[in-house]
């Protein structure tokens, strides 16, 4: 039986901001008139992003002229979804501009079409990369978990009494502390407790 696929919630535009980052010319005026009409409250700058950028929805961006000394963020950082107004295809723009992480385009002249489409587009790549890097963040995370865990198995004996009775020296060590088992692990691994030494102290509550 085939699944049907999973419907996303398309975001609420009205209300939101954006900023253009374009020299001053029709472009700018016709993306305004787009973004406006959607609902969107817009503003325009040049040639640099000011630090009130920070706080937009959407940025836009010219991908002709631009260079990373206009964002007030490192090169694939950017808080929000940016979308890149492109005029020339040369392979170093268009390599800039995905160094940038464009998560949208729009191609130069603009006419009166293609803003809202981009900005939804845009916006459910940022939200896909959002989820991707907690992911990868989690995962790396666990990892780094159960290498301590390894750690503190050896610390506690491994060699002398077998990996089981090592495991469940630091499964009990947990439990008196009150604390996950991974937290336990860390907590050995930093005192750097080795066979025959006595246990670290558990932690101290204070009093409220």
């Amino acid at each position: 039986m085939t699944r049907a696929p999973r419907r996303r919630t398309l975001p609420e535009l009205g209300g939101a901001r954006a900023v253009i980052l374009h020299r001053p010319n029709p472009t700018v005026e016709a993306l305004t008139r787009q973004l406006t009409a959607i609902g969107l409250e817009v503003t325009s700058v040049w040639p640099d992003l000011p630090a009130a950028a920070l706080a937009a929805d959407y940025v836009f961006f010219d991908a002709d002229m631009g260079h990373d000394e206009q964002f007030p963020w490192a090169p694939g950082t950017a808080p929000m979804p940016l979308i890149a107004l492109i005029g020339s295809e040369a392979p170093g723009r268009i390599a800039w501009a995905m160094a940038q992480g464009a998560c949208g385009q729009i191609l130069k002249p603009v006419g009166d079409a293609g803003a809202h489409s981009a900005l939804l587009i845009a916006h459910q790549v940022f939200e896909a990369r959002a989820a991707l890097a907690g992911r990868i963040a989690d995962l790396e995370r666990r990892l780094g978990a159960r290498q301590t865990v390894v750690q503190a198995v050896a610390l506690l004996g491994l060699a002398e009494h077998g990996e089981d009775a090592a495991y469940d020296r630091l499964r009990h060590l947990a439990m008196a502390w009150r604390v996950p088992i991974e937290e336990a692990a860390a907590r050995i691994v930093s005192h750097g407790r080795g066979p025959g030494a006595a246990d670290p102290d558990p932690p101290r509550h204070t009093r409220r």
